[in-house]
């Protein structure tokens, strides 16, 4: 009989330790979190190519830029900024996504400028990035 009772209260045990984890198992811990949310708002093909010491690439003043914005991205939430000013863009619907081209600034000259990107997602997430580029004088 002691047996027994021992062997219904290991099972017990067993039994509300696996129900204990079970209950806590979030099978989404990601959502309204920048990784979950929105990790389908990517932005890419930055153009000109990102500045890199090696290769000592510069951007001409007043020159174009473009980049890729993926179709999860709300257009309509889109800003671009260099140097804490507005960049007006255009933005053009390509392939699974869309395309999005604006002008350097003329106050972007002779100096490194960082060129931000601000958008929403789908689900009202925020998604930033953007790139640094060096322009010639």
């Amino acid at each position: 009989m002691r047996l027994r009772n021992l062997v219904q209260l290991v099972v017990a045990v067993s039994i509300w330790g696996v129900t204990t984890h079970l209950w806590a198992y979030d099978a989404s811990p990601n959502i309204g979190t920048a990784e979950g949310s929105c990790a389908d708002v990517i932005f890419s093909a930055f153009t000109p190519s990102p500045y890199s010491y090696e290769k000592g690439n510069e951007a001409a003043p007043k020159s174009d830029f473009s980049f890729l914005a993926s179709k999860a991205t709300r257009i309509d939430s889109l800003k671009v900024t260099v140097k804490d000013e507005k960049v007006p863009v255009t933005i053009t619907p390509q392939g699974n996504g869309y395309l999005v081209k604006g002008k350097l600034p003329a106050s972007a000259t002779g100096s490194y400028v960082r060129i931000d990107i601000l958008a929403e997602g789908l689900t009202l997430c925020q998604r930033a990035d953007g790139w640094l580029l060096k322009v010639a004088k």
